[in-house]
């Protein structure tokens, strides 16, 4: 049975850990390998990779750092970042990786979704999409390498799509949420969760553990993912890996969230 998972998201720039704020002034956080040991003894639920610099520099997969990365890992590993064919997706699963998440690839060749899910099972098969509201009339828009490519894509109508393709979950990133910790943007999942029957991850945005309940209790079997949450503590932002213990987030689960 499906259950709400809490997520841990990194981002990878130049093999390095680091965070974002909208998608701009990438500042260096740490070291993942690091990162993925100190997650590894607060046993998480998962745990998302994302490689910012491989599709918007078109460069293929960082293989060692994704193998020494799954070699590392003792939770699942969902990678993401500059997949554009079913053989790097192979190659990625066979190292150990649970999921691989295509972005850019999935919207300049939709049909990549079948592909991959055929030769690794849809379950291994993630689509980020990168959604940012427009100034312009206030209608969502998917952009793509790094938010700075405007697609003209409707996130509803894309997710959809790739669901029909064998996509085996999306995940929903609020580009106008990212890295200001306060809170998700309900408008824009409440959105996508009602259209589609795929798990759904929902990334950006997330400041406290109260935001996490808050989605859970509003959407259940739902992936909770944040960044800068669990890597900064405290009002002047120290960087300090974090992830609330079994206790405190089995009290957060069950608080608003009940199995019949």
């Amino acid at each position: 049975m499906l259950r709400p998972r809490i997520i841990p998201c990194l981002l990878v720039k130049n093999k390095g850990l680091v965070k974002t704020v909208n998608f701009k002034d990438a500042k260096y956080v740490g070291d993942p390998i690091n990162a993925v040991r100190i997650f590894n003894e607060k046993e998480v639920d998962e745990l998302m990779v994302l490689d910012i610099d491989a599709s918007s520099h078109n460069v293929e997969p960082d293989f060692r750092m994704i193998e020494n990365l799954a070699a590392e890992c003792r939770m699942p590993l969902c990678y993401g970042g500059g997949v554009k064919t079913s053989e790097q997706a192979q190659r990625i699963i066979s190292m150990g990786v649970e999921k691989v998440a295509i972005s850019s690839a999935a919207v300049d060749c939709p049909e990549l979704v079948s592909m991959i899910a055929r030769d690794v099972g849809s379950q291994s098969v993630v689509a980020v999409i990168d959604v940012k509201k427009k100034q312009i009339d206030g209608k969502y828009e998917v952009r793509t390498l790094n938010g700075k490519k405007h697609t003209g894509r409707c996130p509803i109508e894309f997710a959809q799509q790739l669901e029909t393709l064998g996509i085996g979950e999306i995940v929903v990133n609020a580009i106008d949420n990212d890295g200001i910790m306060k809170g998700y943007n309900f408008d824009l999942i409440e959105k996508i969760y009602k259209s589609i029957t795929v798990p759904m991850t929902v990334l950006g945005g997330a400041g406290t553990l109260k935001d996490i309940g808050k989605l859970i209790g509003k959407y259940g079997t739902i992936g909770a993912a944040a960044g800068s949450l669990f890597i900064f503590k405290g009002v002047y932002r120290a960087v300090l890996i974090n992830y609330p213990s079994r206790a405190e987030k089995d009290a957060l689960i069950g608080e608003h969230y009940h199995i019949c």
